[in-house]
């Protein structure tokens, strides 16, 4: 039997309606008690110094601070600032240089162990197992020289 149209249309409204989020309502009180500590409660309607809040407005219990003054972080001269900026182009220059020549041997070694042939390794995937951690080291190189390049490549 197939279904008609307006069945489909009917069941897909009725399942739009369903799931349709309806909105919260709840009744807030908000309760001062004898040392003037504020607090707000959904069942304070017959407590003593409760007030029933109006639905549209909006309760928070985030409190907010004004932000630290930008006067109070210390400030580096731009002569300083370059020397920090020359000195970590350095360091960074070095990793990548370490990085590239490890990258190198890990290719090396993986080139050497695809060219030997174990008498176990009938199964060729146990020839890939023994390879995939020399593929994964060259992985991990590449992915280094990448970030090491992106870095550098943000400097001043």
């Amino acid at each position: 039997m197939k279904p008609t149209r307006v069945a489909v249309f009917s069941s897909l409204l009725f399942l739009t309606f369903a799931l349709a989020p309806l909105p919260a309502s709840a009744q807030v009180f908000k309760c001062v008690d004898a040392n003037g500590k504020v607090s707000y409660s959904n069942n304070g309607g017959s407590a003593k110094g409760c007030k029933q809040l109006s639905s549209e407005q909006t309760v928070s219990t985030i409190s907010m601070r004004p932000n630290a003054s930008s006067a109070a972080f210390p400030k580096v001269s731009d002569d300083t600032q370059r020397e920090r900026d020359k000195t970590r182009r350095q360091v960074l220059e070095k990793e990548l240089d370490g990085e590239q020549s490890a990258l190198e041997e890990a290719r090396k070694e993986l080139a050497e162990q695809e060219a030997v042939r174990y008498g176990d390794e009938k199964n060729y995937q146990r020839m890939l197992d023994r390879l995939q951690p020399y593929k994964d080291a060259i992985g991990r190189r590449e992915r280094n020289i990448e970030a090491l390049n992106q870095e550098l490549s943000g400097l001043r």
